[in-house]
């Protein structure tokens, strides 16, 4: 086998060989390299300050591209670092690349070097080139930076602040914002206001601060459009030259040295300022083709615009107006500029103006100069203007002329419209509308107004002055009412020189006669109040419509319209319509004969709730209310009625009762109230709604019938309960006499009392003695048992002194052989007998049969008040002796002390038992039946009618009824009563 083998030798020479061919060829490359791409010489610097353009021009051999730094020296901070392409000038041979900077330059100092570069092979860089910037140390000044830049709206704008050497930033603000800030050197700090918006006339203020000493500086910009023109033209006025106009458009915002710029055809003129923006330049000769080119700081713009000059004629504005004037025309006068006019077919326009009203007539003619209007009105101001224009080829209206002002001369007033308004009583107004300055035709200086009767051939004429349109009129005064006598009513205006023709009225006598017709009624609109009717046969010179208020009754402000005679419909509108107010209206035929009428209609411009309430009463009925009311004046309405709402209130609110639509119908009864207070409300209402209400408050009283029946009622019922009782006791009155009013026995005595005897006077016995029976302790002050003397006595039986005495005493009986025990006598009140105390001792005892026996009791008895009190015996003891036997023992108790007496015990005084058995026994018990009696008698007793003893005032009854006497005691004025019924009903 064959076998290689390689020294060590060989192989060192071949690794030799090789690295020497390596660098052999790194070599070749590195200069040729070398060659190619060489390092740019002679930078040099260009800076355009305001648009912060920097310019930057080398000589840079073959390369096509290079690396461009910039950066700013001071903080050697890069600001631009790019790989740009460069173009080669021509001429010079040099390289050129322009750079924009965000900052302006003037804010800090920039390091600029460049280096060519071919792909990934550059060359070495250039030497440094600096842009000088102000905030050097040489510089010290407080600076800011750009001053005075105009940009356009919605920019963004960096502005820088260099402060004093030595001195501290403060801040920065823009309009009056504080802004963000970058520091770009030691001095120099910078912010970027965005998106600026329109500033003013002035500018915008940015204003930079340093502290301390809060010392600023500051820079203004104006923000801004560029020019945007319109409506570019050019005619010509005289034929020959051309005047073109524009409107300037956009307000750029810049003015004076920063506004627009504009040429005409590359040639500046002199710019003449038209109102509405609008901007003349005028030209000598006329050029088929123009263009307006406009130019600011922020750009351009052109406008273009071509015509034949016979298209594009516009006539000046006529000149030196003059006019010859007439009452019914005016002609009117004027010159031209140019006398190429004369040649030129125009159409003229005059504008007429009288109170405030413009009217345009068209005139043409070849050189046109006057016109001749017509249909102006006497006596009437009037201004006038004229503009023309060409007739051939209109292209626009030329400038109007100075106005000319004039006053047409007089004329006979028109006939002025006259109505007559007549009253119930034959008075009335002549009444005519006031002439308009149209109508005068003239200075109105007054009215003659003349009033005749054809048919008594009568005339009266007055003269009235001109601010003058009614006048009164009397028919009574000035003619007869009778027949169908009529009277004619004319109406002449006068002016200064003029009088118009009669305006005439026929105002019969009988007007007011004619029935009333139906009044309907109308509904006001936008238009006014629309009112129809029939055409009438009888109408020959057309209708009359009028109308007033309707709360007025007399002389009234009539208003009226006169229509033709075919219409059969009208709208009234007039400018004293009021909300509120009804207004009549009236339609009158007229022919030649008298206003007849032939329709009546009734409406509201505008219904509203009436303005006052209507008068309220209310009134009870039994358990019911009446509400009445009476009607709301006419004026107060304000709307037609529709009817009433009734309220009651519940303290809080109102309840409505009833809702009344019967307008006749001003009443409402509330029934079925109960007692109280009730507060009721009475409300009109028209379409517009309510008015505020009238109120009546009443207080229903319990029914004073039903309480005057209840009293006769009861009145009633008593009568006839009385009437019952005393028909009962009158038919039981045997029983009624039993029961409580039985006979009184006759007093038993033993004896002979058959014979008859005479009457005779009971005399003391000239033998009776009265003892005086004294005790120790008796007061001898009080008094004590009196007799008096029988011979003091009257012999007719009278009284002593002023005593009355009773003349109603029936005769007295007596009776003989009565025996009287001899007993004392105890202290009682009188008794009623005339003579007990001389009766005593008697053979014969009085008995007296009387009705009311007044006591002549001749003996006075003093009690002890104490003793008495006490319920002792008196301190005196009276013992009276009689001669004779036996004898009687009156029974007395005094239940009623008597005044004169001064008792005060009202206790019983009790008697002794009587020690014999002759006689009879009087009534044991007895009352003061009369207190009155009592007063008037002093103090003696009186009984009723019984038969008595001449010593007792008792009843004297039977054995049996002592006891049931003294356990059922009657009262006086009972037991009389019933006394009298029984004594008059005793058979």
């Amino acid at each position: 086998m064959l076998r290689l083998s390689v020294s060590p030798s060989s192989n060192a020479s071949c690794k030799l060989a090789w690295l020497i061919c390596v660098l052999l060829g790194l070599s070749a490359t590195h200069l040729h390299a070398k060659d190619v791409l060489t390092v740019p010489q002679q930078v040099s610097l260009s800076a355009d300050m305001y648009t912060q353009q920097l310019s930057i021009s080398w000589l840079g051999g073959a390369a096509t591209t290079f690396d461009l730094m910039i950066l700013r020296t001071e903080l050697n901070e890069t600001v631009f670092y790019e790989t740009v392409p460069a173009t080669v000038s021509q001429a010079s041979g040099r390289h050129q690349w322009n750079w924009t900077s965000v900052e302006p330059l003037e804010c800090t100092s920039l390091s600029i070097k460049i280096r060519s570069r071919d792909g990934q092979i550059t060359s070495e860089w250039s030497d440094t080139q600096i842009l000088q910037g102000n905030d050097i140390p040489s510089n010290e000044k407080f600076q800011m930076y750009p001053q005075d830049r105009i940009v356009p709206v919605g920019a963004n704008t960096t502005f820088c602040c260099i402060v004093e050497e030595g001195k501290q930033f403060g801040s920065i603000r823009y309009r009056s914002m504080f802004m963000n800030t970058t520091r770009l050197s030691r001095r120099t700090y910078a912010t970027t206001v965005v998106n600026q918006r329109l500033s003013g006339k002035t500018g915008t203020n940015v204003i930079c601060y340093e502290t301390p000493e809060q010392k600023l500086t500051g820079a203004v910009v104006f923000v801004g459009y560029p020019p945007l023109p319109r409506d570019f033209v050019c005619e010509t006025n005289d034929l020959i030259s051309a005047v073109c106009q524009w409107n300037e458009g956009r307000d750029t915002n810049l003015y004076r040295k920063r506004g627009t710029r504009y040429t005409l055809n590359n040639r500046d003129c002199t710019l003449k300022q038209l109102p509405g923006k609008q901007i003349e330049c005028s030209m000598a000769q006329w050029d088929g083709n123009w263009t307006l080119v406009a130019v600011n700081t922020l750009g351009q713009y052109s406008l273009t615009d071509s015509a034949e000059f016979s298209h594009r004629v516009r006539p000046v504005a006529p000149s030196n107006l003059d006019c010859i004037v007439n009452a019914w025309n005016a002609t009117v006068m004027w010159q031209w500029k140019y006398e190429t006019y004369s040649s030129l077919a125009l159409v003229c326009q005059v504008e007429v103006t009288s109170l405030g009203i413009k009217t345009k007539r068209t005139f043409s003619g070849v050189g046109l100069r006057s016109v001749v209007i017509s249909d102006v009105y006497p006596y009437e101001d009037y201004s006038v203007q004229v503009r023309c224009g060409a007739q051939q080829n209109f292209w626009k209206w030329g400038n109007w002329s100075e106005p000319l002002s004039f006053k047409t001369k007089s004329y006979a007033p028109d006939a002025p419209d006259v109505w007559m308004w007549m009253n119930k009583d034959h008075t009335g107004q002549v009444i005519w509308k006031p002439l308009t300055r149209r109508q005068s035709h003239g200075l109105i200086t007054g009215y003659e107004i003349t009033l005749w009767s054809p048919e008594e051939n009568l005339q009266h004429t007055k003269n009235v002055p001109p601010d003058t349109s009614a006048v009164s009129v009397n028919l009574t005064q000035i003619t007869t009412l009778n027949g169908d006598n009529k009277y004619i009513a004319t109406v002449i205006a006068k002016n200064a020189a003029w009088a118009s023709q009669p305006a005439s009225v026929l105002i019969p006598l009988r007007l007011t006669d004619v029935e009333p017709l139906a009044v309907s009624r109308v509904v006001y609109t936008d238009r006014g109040f629309p009112l129809f009717w029939q055409s009438d046969a009888n109408t020959t010179c057309g209708y009359v419509v009028e109308w007033y208020d309707a709360s007025c009754k007399r002389d009234c402000p009539v208003e009226w319209i006169k229509v033709a005679a075919g219409s059969t419909n009208l709208s009234i509108e007039s400018g004293n319509f009021q909300p509120g107010v009804r207004y009549n209206i009236s339609l009158y035929s007229c022919s030649s004969e008298a206003p007849e009428l032939l329709q009546r209609w009734q409406g509201y411009m505008q219904e509203l709730v009436p303005s006052s309430s209507v008068p309220l009463s209310a009134s009870q009925q039994n358990s019911d209310v009446l509400l009445t009311w009476g009607e709301i004046p006419l004026a107060n309405i304000r709307g037609f009625l529709l009817g009433y709402n009734i309220y009651v209130s519940n303290g809080s609110q109102l309840i409505l009762l009833a809702n009344l639509t019967e307008l006749d119908s001003r009443s409402y009864t509330v029934e079925g109230l109960s007692e109280g207070s009730y507060k009721f409300t009475v409300k009109a209402f028209t379409s517009a709604g309510e008015d505020t209400g009238a109120t009546a408050s009443i207080t229903l009283e319990p029914y004073t019938d039903w309480l005057i029946l209840e009293i006769l009622a009861s009145l009633g019922i008593t009568a006839l309960f009385l009437a019952i009782v005393t028909l009962i006791c009158y038919k039981k009155r045997k029983w009624v006499k039993k029961a409580f009013y039985p006979d009184i026995p006759e007093p038993k005595l033993p004896g002979d009392w058959s014979r008859p005897q005479g009457p005779l006077d009971v005399k003391p016995s000239p033998h009776s003695l009265v003892h005086m029976v004294e005790r120790p302790e008796w007061d001898s002050s009080k008094e004590a048992l009196v007799v008096i003397p029988e011979e003091d006595e009257d012999e007719d039986g009278e009284g002593i002194g002023d005593e009355p005495v009773d003349t109603d005493e029936p005769t007295s009986l007596r009776y003989y052989n009565q025996v009287v025990d001899e007993r004392p006598i105890r202290p009682r009140y009188p008794d009623s007998s005339a003579s007990s105390a001389s009766s005593l001792n008697s053979a014969r005892t009085d008995v007296t049969y009387t009705g009311i026996q007044t006591s002549g009791s001749s003996l006075v008895f003093q009690l002890d008040p104490q003793g008495s009190s006490e319920g002792h015996q008196p301190q005196a003891d009276l013992s009276v002796c009689i001669g004779g036997g036996g004898g009687y023992r009156p029974q007395m108790q005094s239940i009623a002390p008597s005044d004169d007496v001064g008792l005060i015990s009202p206790e019983p005084f009790l008697e002794p038992q009587a020690a014999s058995g002759g006689g009879y026994k009087p009534q044991s018990s007895w009352h003061l039946d009369s207190p009155g009696g009592a007063g008037e008698n002093g103090g003696l007793a009186p009984s009723l009618g019984s038969p008595t003893s001449i010593a007792s005032t008792q009843f004297l009854l039977p054995d049996g009824e002592e006891h049931a006497e003294e356990k059922r005691p009657l009262s006086s004025s009972a037991a009389t009563w019933f006394t009298n019924l029984l004594s008059s009903t005793k058979p």
